[in-house]
C-alpha cells in the first residue's frame, strides 16, 4: 500500500479507502456481520488505514457492523463518516441543521462505537438551512473533540469556496476533503473543481471509482444488464454516456491485457495518477474483487496509456473553461515562463474550441 497526506493536513490515509456501503441490508451488496469483519481485516492487512462510511447507509446498519468489527482496532484507522440526509420519516432527522448535526454525531457515535470521528463530511449542500449554522456546529465538534476534521461530499465548487471563505472569516475549523464521484466515465470534475481543489488544498476522496462497477468490463452492450445488479434496475447508480462508457471499456480492455491485469485495476490506476487525489474509495461485495482493487496501487500506467484512456473517455469542453484556458494559457505567453512544464513535451497546447481531443 502507498499513502498520502489528507488533504493540506499532516494526517496520513492509505491511496485506498475502504467503503462500507454494502454492509447491511441493501441492494448494494447485503454483508453481514461475519462478511464486514472479514473485509475490514482483510483491508487493513492489505495496509488499508482508512475507512468511509455514512449514517444513512442501511440507515445505520452500515455504521454498527463497522463498529463491532473495529473493535480493539479502532485506534489504527482514520474512520470517516457523514450526516444529512433523512434517517427516518421525521422533517427535523435531516439536513446539515444544527439539531440533527448534533443528534447525528451522538448516534454515529454509538454505532461505532468510538469517542471520535477523525473525519465527519456533509454528505451534500443543503439549501434549506443557514451555511453559518452548519459551519459553526461543525466547529463546535471539533472544539468538543468529538472529531478531528471535517469534510464535505458532492457540492458545487461554489458552494465549498463559499463554505471555506467564511471559515476563514469566521475563524472556524476549515474543511479539508471533498467526497466526490470520478471516474473514466463522469470526468466533470476535471473541468472546475479540480483546480478548485488545489488551489484551495483540498484533498479529493473519489466515490464510485468504477462507475457501479460499469467500468469491470462484466456488462456487455446490446445485452441487458443482469437482475439485481446496478445497472439491473430502471434507476443507475451513476448516470453517464454508455454508449461512450462501451468504449471507455473497450480500451482499459486493450490496456489491462497490456499490463496482465483487470480493467478495474487499470481504471483506479488512471485515477491515482490524477491532480488532487487523496484516497479512492474502493468497496467490493468479496475479497476476490476487493484484492484486485487494492492491486492497482502496484500498476504504474505509462504515458501513452493515459493519453488513449484520456481520449476515448474526453467530453465536450464546457463554457467557461475552454474561454479561460484559451485566453488564459494558450494565448498568454507568460505561461511558457511560469509553466514551462507545460510545453515540456513539445507538444503545442491544444486549443479547447477545436473538435476536442481531435
Amino acid at each position: 500500500m502507498k499513502y498520502r497526506a489528507m488533504g493540506k493536513t499532516g494526517l496520513i490515509v492509505s491511496e485506498f479507502c475502504l467503503g462500507t456501503m454494502q454492509f447491511g441490508k441493501n441492494k448494494i451488496g447485503s454483508l453481514d456481520q461475519k462478511a464486514a469483519t472479514g473485509m475490514v481485516k482483510f483491508a487493513l492487512d492489505k495496509g488499508i488505514n482508512f475507512v468511509d462510511t455514512a449514517d444513512v447507509y442501511s440507515r445505520g446498519e452500515s455504521e454498527t457492523l463497522l463498529g463491532n468489527a473495529l473493535k480493539g482496532i479502532r485506534e489504527e484507522i482514520v474512520l470517516a463518516t457523514k450526516f444529512r440526509l433523512p434517517m427516518s420519516d421525521n422533517f427535523n432527522r435531516c439536513g446539515a441543521t444544527r439539531v440533527n448535526i448534533m443528534r447525528a454525531i451522538e448516534s454515529s457515535l454509538k454505532r461505532l462505537q468510538t469517542d471520535y470521528i477523525d473525519l465527519y463530511q456533509a454528505h451534500s449542500w443543503d439549501s434549506n438551512t443557514p451555511l453559518e449554522e452548519t459551519l459553526r456546529t461543525l466547529d463546535d465538534l471539533v472544539r468538543q473533540g468529538k472529531v478531528r476534521y471535517i469534510g464535505f461530499s458532492n457540492y458545487f465548487s461554489w458552494q465549498a469556496a463559499a463554505a471555506i471563505e467564511m471559515q476563514e472569516r469566521l475563524g472556524l475549523e476549515k474543511f479539508v476533503t471533498a467526497q466526490m464521484h470520478y471516474s473514466l466515465v463522469e470526468r466533470g470534475l476535471e473541468h472546475e473543481f479540480q483546480s478548485f481543489a488545489e488551489y484551495y488544498g483540498i484533498g479529493i476522496l473519489v466515490w464510485s471509482p468504477l462507475a457501479g462497477g460499469f467500468i469491470s468490463g462484466k456488462y456487455e452492450r446490446n445485452k441487458p444488464a443482469p437482475p439485481e445488479t446496478r445497472f439491473g434496475d430502471d434507476v443507475v447508480f451513476v448516470p453517464f454516456d454508455m454508449e461512450q462508457g462501451y468504449r471507455v471499456v473497450e480500451v482499459l480492455k486493450e490496456v489491462a491485457k497490456r499490463h496482465q491485469a483487470s480493467p478495474a485495476r487499470v481504471a483506479l490506476a488512471w485515477l491515482l495518477a490524477k491532480p488532487a487525489i487523496t484516497s479512492v474509495i474502493i468497496a467490493a461485495r468479496n475479497l476476490d474483487h476487493l484484492e484486485d482493487n487494492i492491486k492497482a496501487v502496484e500498476l504504474s500506467l505509462g504515458t501513452e496509456d493515459m493519453k488513449l484512456l484520456d481520449k476515448v473517455s474526453a467530453s465536450r469542453v464546457p463554457y467557461p473553461k475552454w474561454i479561460i484556458f484559451q485566453q488564459g494559457v494558450v494565448e498568454d505567453p507568460r505561461m511558457k515562463i511560469f509553466h514551462p512544464e507545460l510545453y515540456s513535451t513539445g507538444e503545442p497546447l491544444y486549443d479547447l474550441r477545436r473538435k476536442w481531443p481531435g
